[in-house]
Formats: C-alpha cells, structure tokens, sequence
C-alpha cells in the first residue's frame, strides 16, 4: 500500500497483460493535486469503485489517439455541419466542468453497471480542474448543457477521462471539438486508457507503455495552451462551411 506522499513504483512493475488485474501498480495513497499530477506525469492513472482502496494504473499497451490520425467519419462530417450551423448550438471549454463530471457520473462506461467516479473523484478532480490541470469541454444547445468530456492535461499532454451526453451525438461533437482544439494548438496526442471498438473505429490505436511514458515526459515540460476554444479552430479538422 502507498502511504501519502509516498512515490509510485516504475510502471514496469504494473501487472502484466493475463493476469487478474492488467495494468494495476499499486493502491493507496493520496487522492489529492500533487499526486495526481505526479500520477499523470508517469503515465499512471487512478481508476476504482466507491468502497475501495485508490487504485492506481498503467496499463500496457495504452490506447492512445494521435490527433492527425482522427477519423472524421461522413455521419459525425454531418453531424458538426448541422451543429455549427444550429443558432443556439456552442463549444465551450472549462465553463461547467463540475456538470460535465456528474454527467458522465450517471453514464457508466461499457459494461459496468456503476460508476467509479464516486464523491472522492468528483472532489480530487474539481480541485485538479481549478489548479489548471483539468477541463471540460462542452456541448451547449440552446442556453443547456448538452454532453460533454472531461480531460486532464499536463504541459502539451492530453488524458482523456469520461464522457456523457443527453442528446444523440452530443459526446462525439465535443470529442471532434477537442481533436480541433489540439490540432490547433499543436498537441499531438490524447491518452484514451484502455482499447475498446468505439476508439478504434475514431482512430485511436494502441502504444507501447514506454514510448506513451517517454512521450508524456517529453509533452508536459512544454508550455500548455490556453485552454478556451475559439470557432476558428474548427478549420484544423473541417474545411470552410
């Protein structure tokens, strides 16, 4: 068990692919900024149930998608072009980063009948998110939080965490929304954790843990943007409407 303030041990040590829990490096700790952010800066991450022990991961390999190599299908191509051209339709960023948190609180991942983001990951996540390192990027329709995402970001670096939406796409424009405002700002890749289909189909492929660690590395000791998106940045993934 990790004590509070303690370091993590190499990722190496995370257990391996067949085993009972693929990608667990240790439990314990502190949920708290500095060792979240350290978590980040090591390609770990914290993933557990309400009830449990922190748990902290590093899977291998990690799912990650490289931003130039996203898949705007024809259907989403659609799908942005009627939402740009709605009135009441707007991409923010960090305007409601809470809301967004419990959305994707009551929509759990693919096969889970719960939730892992419990009172513990609402708090830790809000107080990262107002240290800067955490945001929300949103869909508003009509004055009303529609979907939205929520991610962590050190430096240049990118951490997908969670999604939720209550409209029909409204998840994926703010996933596209994201993947505009890193190709504009030069940010080269979005951890996506674990691999599933849906990733997949987007373009996300997996990566070896150590070269995902030594990009991590490299991506947080450069200056990160300014994290507010800007209708122009739609022009880095789709052509002029």
């Amino acid at each position: 068990m990790l004590a509070p303030g303690q370091p993590f041990p190499p990722i190496a040590r995370a257990m391996p692919a067949g085993s009972p829990a693929p990608g667990l490096l240790a439990a314990g700790g502190a949920l708290d900024v500095p060792t979240l952010v350290q978590a980040y800066a090591h390609a770990v991450f914290p993933w557990f149930n309400p009830g449990e022990p922190v748990l902290w991961w590093s899977p291998n390999p990690r799912m990650v998608l490289r931003t130039e190599q996203f898949k705007l299908h024809r259907s989403l191509r659609k799908t942005l072009a009627r939402f740009r051209a709605g009135a009441g339709a707007q991409v923010r960023i960090d305007t409601a980063f809470e809301q967004v948190m419990l959305g994707c609180a009551r929509s759990p991942r693919p096969g889970q009948r719960g939730t892992w983001i419990g009172p513990a990951m609402l708090e830790a996540y809000v107080q990262l998110h107002r240290a800067g390192y955490a945001h929300s990027v949103e869909t508003w329709i009509d004055g009303e939080l529609a979907a939205g995402l929520y991610c962590v970001s050190l430096g240049r670096a990118v951490f997908g965490e969670s999604m939720f939406t209550q409209v029909t796409d409204g998840s994926k424009i703010a996933l596209a929304a994201l993947v505009a405002f890193c190709r504009a700002n030069a940010l080269p890749l979005i951890d996506c954790q674990q691999k599933t289909a849906h990733l997949a189909l987007l373009g996300a492929a997996e990566m070896p843990r150590a070269a995902f660690a030594r990009a991590v590395r490299a991506l947080a000791r450069e200056p990160a943007p300014v994290w507010r998106f800007q209708p122009v940045y739609w022009g880095a993934l789709l052509p002029p409407p």
